[in-house]
């Protein structure tokens, strides 16, 4: 693994902290490749039940490396295009993770570091975290994460955003649905493992499968295959070994298989 990511693995977290906080964890193509195989195997993992995004030092992730940036200027258009699809193939790998995601958001968060929030399931900052979607600036724009920040924030937000390039604040995040929660710095940690304590009490399938079904009602236009398929789902749960389970847990009173050794939904053990 890349001495730019530090994974640690805390039970059924796995916790990918960008590590270049002298270069306020800015995105080159070593980070980049470091992050997407460290999510996939995430992914192949069956112990891993939650992953958590984080930064070391002073920001979250400020995008790209302007070293690397000045790298590409100068490479073909050919190469820029294989350099952009990396980092795509990056967001849509966290995007579509099998496993629930978290940001942990503190400090700057800039480009493609706003990309990476709204990638996540759930995103928490703190007050004093900074957003930017700044290539407009540089006679660029946000291009390859432009999916998944609309998604977060809509398209009226985005079309100021990505045209301006001004910088925004937490509480503005928050408004626009980018980020879930805002809180103190002191409570950012607290508030994190009370997401994670939620999360390990879900049924495994079920929490890492809800951004399917989100995706999967919002991509279907046809009302009567929606409802066919949701149908086929909520049956098939049913009728599972995770649907049979949390259902006799839930009317003979009892914790389920799954969430006896988790933490508790406060985050307190």
């Amino acid at each position: 693994m890349s001495q730019a990511l530090h994974v640690q693995r805390d039970g059924a977290v796995a916790r990918l902290r960008l590590d270049r906080p002298e270069l306020h964890n800015a995105f080159d193509d070593g980070l980049i490749a470091a992050l997407t195989a460290a999510l996939e195997a995430a992914a192949q993992d069956p112990d891993v039940r939650v992953v958590v995004i984080e930064g070391a030092g002073a920001s979250f992730s400020a995008g790209a490396d302007l070293n690397w940036m000045r790298g590409m200027a100068t490479a073909s258009e050919a190469d820029n295009r294989e350099d952009a699809l990396r980092l795509a193939q990056l967001m849509r790998t966290l995007d579509e993770l099998p496993k629930p995601t978290i940001a942990r958001v503190h400090g700057a968060a800039f480009g493609g570091g706003v990309g990476l929030v709204a990638c996540c399931d759930i995103a928490i900052g703190v007050p004093e975290a900074k957003f930017g979607l700044t290539e407009s600036r540089l006679g660029l724009l946000p291009a390859v994460i432009s999916p998944y920040v609309i998604a977060a924030i809509g398209a009226r937000q985005a079309r100021r955003w990505f045209a301006t390039a001004e910088v925004f604040d937490a509480a503005q995040a928050h408004r626009m649905g980018l980020l879930h929660e805002v809180v103190d710095a002191d409570a950012l940690d607290a508030t994190v493992e009370r997401q994670i304590g939620l999360l390990l009490k879900a049924g495994p399938f079920a929490a890492s499968d809800a951004k399917r079904l989100v995706r999967e009602v919002l991509a279907q236009p046809d009302r009567d295959r929606r409802d066919h398929d949701n149908a086929t789902l909520i049956a098939t749960l049913r009728v599972s070994a995770e649907g049979q389970e949390g259902l006799s847990a839930f009317l003979d009173k009892r914790t389920p298989a799954w969430a006896k050794r988790t933490p508790d939904a406060d985050g307190r053990g």
